[in-house]
């Protein structure tokens, strides 16, 4: 564990949300991951504690009753989140930021219950299709009078299976430019319970009952008052979750990864083959050594990334180098520890075989590790010209 590099607000939001973590969420991991799923009665007491706590809607506006922390804030909190699994700390739902642009009625009916926790909401972009390349989705909605009919799939949609309604992106027409013709693209808020809606979860390797589902959707009617911001506009206003999702993914994985390190170091401190500890080989030392290094680097990287987006100025490139670095360490960090630990490591007795597989997706959503490096490289390319 590592505060140096926190001011004292950022020491107090990690402490308190660590104590948190501890006492409520990771007492449950072992009876989550034998079940594959969250108990209703379960959700409902860890939600209502996560909100006593003050630790529910932490990103959201506080004038609004969300926790009213900025990123810098968020990024030693979700630290926090990570050490424990996905589908527990979900429960202290950070809702998606791009809500923050509901207006009107919207505000109401979807942004403050959200924010109490009357509501929840997933977010639907990725499609069979269209993955890394989101430009490339195919759901299609048609103006029709006052409403929008929609038709298409969505795939991988995170918790659609307890959601309320769909942060869902849609083409609503296609636009001439220099670059030739471009999808326009629109953001729709669908509620669930919509005919022609349905919702099918999906059998995933890792994050046990934190559920991804597929969506369809057959000539669901919706008003043309729920496009968030503009017909047209919907890339413009997921910027700030995208970036936000990158930077939020790799605080995470420097939880988790931190709880892995020290779970392999408490190991290595017992473990003893051929007269002395394991920690004690070089073999085995400089594993520690790297973990701590790269968990480190990677803190710093987050830091650095909230504070850019704070700031609003970060840029594709940064958010991309965030995620990969963070992504891929929590890849290697895992796989040493499990690897340090032995034939103890495969056991389900021990959580690291647990985390070690539920880091792999890492590297896939929020943008594979290849896009990421395609973002960066194109950039660096752009910044040195011939």
């Amino acid at each position: 564990m590592s505060y140096a590099a926190y001011s004292e607000d950022q020491r107090m939001v990690a402490q308190g949300v660590r104590a948190f973590v501890e006492k409520e969420l990771m007492p449950h991991e072992d009876l989550i991951e034998k079940a594959d799923k969250v108990p209703e009665d379960l959700f409902r007491e860890l939600k209502k504690k996560a909100i006593d706590a003050g630790y529910y809607a932490l990103n959201m506006p506080e004038e609004l009753g969300g926790g009213g922390l900025g990123q810098r804030l968020r990024a030693v909190a979700e630290i926090e989140l990570g050490r424990t699994t996905r589908a527990l700390n979900i429960i202290c739902n950070r809702p998606a930021p791009i809500l923050k642009a509901c207006t009107g009625d919207q505000i109401e009916t979807y942004l403050k219950p959200v924010i109490r926790g009357e509501r929840w909401e997933c977010f639907g972009l990725t499609e069979p299709g269209a993955g890394s390349d989101a430009r490339q989705i195919a759901t299609r909605a048609v103006r029709d009078g006052d409403d929008y009919i929609i038709n298409g799939e969505k795939i991988f949609i995170t918790m659609a299976m307890v959601a309320d309604f769909i942060i869902l992106f849609a083409v609503t027409g296609v636009d001439e430019t220099p670059k030739g013709p471009q999808k326009r693209i629109t953001c729709f808020l669908v509620d669930k319970c919509l005919p022609g809606v349905s919702v099918s979860p999906l059998e995933l390797v890792g994050n046990r009952g934190f559920k991804s589902c597929s969506i369809a959707l057959e000539d669901v009617r919706v008003p043309a008052a729920n496009i968030i911001g503009e017909e047209g506009g919907g890339f413009a206003i997921a910027k700030s979750w995208i970036f936000s999702g990158r930077v939020m993914l790799s605080a995470n994985m420097v939880g988790l990864a931190e709880r892995a390190m020290g779970i392999a170091a408490q190991y290595a401190n017992t473990r003893r083959a051929f007269g002395k500890t394991i920690g004690q080989f070089q073999g085995t030392s400089f594993k520690l050594a790297d973990m701590a290094m790269e968990i480190e680097a990677t803190r710093l990287l987050v830091l650095n990334g909230a504070a850019r987006m704070e700031d609003g100025l970060i840029t594709q490139r940064e958010a991309s180098i965030v995620n990969l670095y963070g992504s891929e360490m929590a890849g290697r960090v895992t796989d040493n520890a499990l690897q340090m630990l032995g034939g103890m490591g495969v056991s389900k007795e021990w959580p690291i075989e647990r985390m070690w597989r539920d880091v792999r997706v890492e590297r896939i959503w929020e943008g594979t590790s290849e896009i990421h490096r395609d973002i960066i490289s194109k950039d660096v390319l752009r910044e040195f010209p011939a």
